[in-house]
């Protein structure tokens, strides 16, 4: 998958991001799947700490997001304002 547009710093876009990953394409199950693995401490949300470390996850050479562009992506899955996305979009 090219991410070479997200490496730099700083060029991170969300909307991009779900577009290049498939990720409006994908079944229900096929999103659990992601955020499970997203979700590294097992809490059944995903918070601002592990959100950061998203692009790694895509490619080797993946870098940490900065926290500009980590709040911004939170904000994009976090539908009811508690600072954390919950495996139901929550």
């Amino acid at each position: 998958m090219a991410f070479h547009p997200l490496i730099a710093a700083e060029s991170f876009n969300y909307k991009k991001f779900f577009e290049m990953v498939g990720l409006k394409k994908k079944s229900p199950e096929d999103v659990k799947k992601v955020f499970h693995i997203l979700d590294k401490d097992r809490s059944g949300f995903i918070e601002e700490e592990e959100l950061k470390f998203v692009l790694k996850g895509f490619t080797p050479d993946g870098r940490d997001l900065s926290d500009k562009e980590t709040k911004a992506l939170l904000a994009a899955g976090d539908k009811d304002g508690d600072g954390k996305i919950g495996a139901d979009g929550t």
